[in-house]
């Protein structure tokens, strides 16, 4: 490749080598809507151009909140050569949220898709110092209620993304005049763009505390970018759906920047009419895109694998036989991926398997098309269960592992090389330690603090050198996570070093862990949060999958919901909580962290009340004071009783 140091370098030498073949798609009614890399760096301009002619000078921040789309991407890019900053937002964000973000940035402008314009324009009513609003939607006559409603004046302070573009060409193809002017206006700016200036600033999603203003720069997204594309192999011309919101660096950094760096076409889910038709377009998309590989999270891929077992069991005992006989036989013959089992295992489980892969498991590949190869999550720890249930059906899912302050790949399984259970191997380049304290440095397979050196490593958090100087230390980036190497060389996390359960005596211990324990055995519980603040025993908070509960309860003689009955239930779900206790993988979580009582949750935990962020992980400390008289609960009596009116209650409503 040749030397770039910008990432707007990066889209012009995309533009030279792969010209005209397609970059980014999305849907415009019912038709998809295509754009090559040559194209983009040219709208890119186009756009650029038109930010400049509004006023808007090198450094000033520029935030982006919507869903993604072309016009996201070319936005930013235009952002970026307009010497700005772009600062993604998560459209899951509340209104407060989006407040804070837009007042800590100094936003001069928000850019907004038709689903978030009333969310943008009421932040604007509140913000300190009122940025310009520019919708990348089409008009139509809802956008432009909107812009009545909220009294924002066409051409003042509300513009529409596609006018601007067709202003900025229009100044990119006159021959003299004011064209000329901002032609070099742009050449200008883009030449005094450094390999340092900060690209974006990515707001945390604020798990454990209040968000802090990632910055990252040109550097940290192509160190990542090229030396993340060693360690999982794409191919030029290849196509992948979106399916993860750009605001997560995961998707912004392997989306933009990856496939652009090896010429992959980037299509987005259909997102028009809102969150819940993208959710429903979802299956009609990727059967219409075909990709050749996908990014995911847990909580999106576990949804999949759901109902896909749930579809297996609708066919009947028959089919659902051969499919659970053959996950078994493939599981068994994948062993641990990277040890692979014996021969004789091989052998032994080989017809189940090829029985399962000719009938059952075509069918549940078709869900995401006809072209996949596999898929890489990351954004949360992969349950084992989902790597080997995957696996088995031959659609892998490859867990990585990163965090938005190392821009944000660390390491990642692969095709070539992988091991479930494991994050992966480490990128190229990138110097990772295991630290026991400040200076001791753990050996093999001994957990510690994950720290990491290189260029992808952030240059700081955003108007915040108190947090800045805790978190980069001489050069090192102090992650906050658990984890250690194991000795083939796979980095293993274990989870959060500020989320950790903290017992009375002080002991500590990971919270995933148990969750992931529980995740992976139990049938009646489909999210959980374990809990312990320095308290004598575990708890935890739980949402029901109320079809098996339901279902366990009739075969169990329970028809209603007397309070004999709700008992009873009570206690068909604690044995369940803790059936981990008897398996293999996890019989070694000592029993002072396993849950004694829970609250059971009636709502699951979404994204309406804050609880769980755009990538769908929950948020403990926001989970924690939500439902803080349900914790208060367990812990009344002193002794854990997970008989108490608040299960009752909660139960009534799931099982009604």
């Amino acid at each position: 490749m040749e030397t770039v140091s910008t990432v707007i370098e990066l889209l012009h030498r995309g533009a030279r080598e792969f010209g005209d073949e397609s970059y980014l798609g999305g849907k415009l009614g019912d038709a998809w809507q295509r754009f090559s890399f040559k194209e983009t760096d040219r709208l890119s301009s186009a756009f650029a151009i038109s930010l400049i002619k509004l006023g808007f000078a090198r450094y000033e921040n520029i935030s982006i909140l919507a869903e993604g789309r072309p016009s996201w991407v070319i936005g930013e890019f235009g952002v970026l050569k307009a010497g700005c900053t772009s600062v993604p937002l998560s459209t899951k964000l509340l209104p407060d949220e989006i407040l804070f973000r837009l007042d800590h940035s100094e936003s001069r402008a928000l850019l907004v898709s038709e689903n978030n314009l009333q969310k943008g324009a009421e932040a604007l009513e509140k913000v300190q110092k009122k940025p310009i609003l520019i919708c990348i939607s089409p008009k139509n006559s809802h956008t432009e209620e909107l812009a009545k409603k909220f009294f924002l004046t066409e051409g003042k302070d509300f513009f529409y993304y596609d006018d601007l573009i067709i202003q900025g060409l229009a100044f990119l193809d006159a021959a003299e005049g004011e064209g000329s002017t901002l032609r070099q206006k742009l050449a200008d700016i883009e030449s005094s763009i450094s390999t340092d200036d900060t690209v974006t600033i990515c707001y945390t999603s604020g798990t454990t505390g209040n968000p802090k203003g990632i910055m990252l720069s040109h550097r940290n997204y192509l160190h990542n970018a090229t030396k993340a594309a060693e360690v999982v192999l794409i191919l030029r011309g290849w196509k992948s759906l979106i399916m993860l919101p750009l605001d997560h660096s995961f998707a912004h950094t392997v989306g933009i920047y990856v496939f652009l760096y090896k010429g992959i076409t980037m299509y987005f889910t259909d997102a028009q009419g809102g969150p819940l038709a993208a959710l429903r377009n979802l299956p009609k998309n990727l059967t219409e895109t075909n990709p050749d590989f996908l990014l995911t999270v847990p909580a999106l891929s576990g949804n999949f694998m759901k109902k896909m077992i749930q579809g297996v069991q609708a066919k009947g005992p028959f089919v659902y036989g051969i499919f659970e006989r053959g996950l078994k036989a493939g599981i068994a013959r994948a062993g641990n991926g990277y040890n692979k089992p014996s021969l004789g295992t091989r052998i032994k489980n080989y017809f189940p398997w090829a029985l399962a892969n000719a009938l059952v498991f075509p069918k549940l590949r078709g869900f995401f098309g006809t072209d996949l190869k596999f898929c890489v999550g990351g954004g949360a720890l992969l349950e084992i269960k989902q790597q080997e249930f995957f696996n088995a059906i031959g659609a892998p899912v490859y867990q990585g592992y990163g965090l938005t302050e190392n821009a944000p790949i660390i390491c990642s399984n692969s095709a070539k090389k992988h091991k479930f259970g494991t994050s992966g191997v480490i990128i190229p380049d990138l110097d990772v330690r295991i630290m026991k304290d400040d200076v001791t440095e753990c050996p093999t397979g001994e957990i510690g603090q994950i720290v990491t050196r290189g260029g992808s490593v952030m240059k700081g958090y955003y108007k915040n050198p108190e947090a800045t100087a805790e978190t980069l230390r001489d050069g090192w980036l102090w992650s906050g996570d658990l984890g250690f190497k194991d000795a083939d060389g796979f980095l293993v996390v274990t989870g959060r070093e500020k989320a950790l359960l903290i017992a009375a005596d002080g002991e500590k211990y990971s919270p995933e862990t148990i969750e992931e324990a529980v995740i992976n055995t139990s049938q009646f519980v489909n999210q959980i949060m374990a809990y312990n603040e320095q308290n004598k025993f575990t708890t935890a908070l739980i949402t029901l999958n109320v079809p098996e509960l339901k279902e366990a309860a009739k075969s169990a003689g329970i028809t209603g919901t007397s309070d004999p009955d709700l008992d009873r239930i009570i206690t068909l779900i604690r044995d369940d909580l803790i059936r981990f206790k008897d398996h293999p993988d996890y019989a070694h979580i000592p029993v002072q962290w396993r849950p004694a009582s829970f609250a059971i949750i009636a709502d699951a935990f979404d994204e309406s009340n804050g609880l769980i962020n755009s990538t769908m992980k929950l948020v403990r400390h926001k989970a924690r004071d939500y439902y803080r008289a349900r914790i208060d609960e367990l812990y009344t009596s002193g002794a854990p009783d997970p008989l108490l009116p608040g299960n009752c209650e909660a139960l009534k409503k799931c099982l009604i």
